[in-house]
């Protein structure tokens, strides 16, 4: 398999696929393959989030990691979906002060990193805010 083919094939990354339960009616992100509630009763299946939530829990990061430098400051959050399931994703703005709990997001599309200066980049699902930040 090639490498560009292995990554259209991480689906839940690209897509916000995850597992729901028709037995509790529990989603999971990322998916599970027995639900943690129900075990052996529980019913699994493949779903597709609509990935709008809102922020429960943030913070901002001001020193990075090696190689995250140049994103600084930027923020982690965890965003809770209007469908249930909770899951740790940046946010992308451009005034981290105007972030707040409770701020409704929507998903995006974004680079997530590379391999080095000649790997390969890799995309997947940030968030952003519904509603556009204020300017000052």
């Amino acid at each position: 398999m090639s490498v560009a083919r292995f990554w259209r094939k991480q689906i839940q990354r690209y897509n916000l696929i995850g597992t729901h339960c028709s037995n509790c009616n529990e989603y999971f992100y990322p998916p599970r393959n027995m639900c943690p509630t129900c075990r052996r009763d529980g019913k699994i299946e493949s779903y597709k989030f609509t990935g709008n939530g809102e922020i429960v829990s943030f913070t901002v990061i001001r020193t990075a990691a090696e190689g995250f430098e140049h994103q600084t400051p930027y923020v982690l959050a965890i965003v809770k979906l209007d469908e249930g399931a909770r899951l740790t994703t940046q946010i992308v703005c451009n005034d981290p002060s105007q972030i707040h709990m409770g701020m409704r997001v929507r998903p995006v599309f974004r680079k997530l990193g590379d391999g080095g200066e000649k790997g390969m980049i890799y995309y997947g699902t940030k968030f952003v805010p519904v509603q556009p930040l204020k300017h000052d």
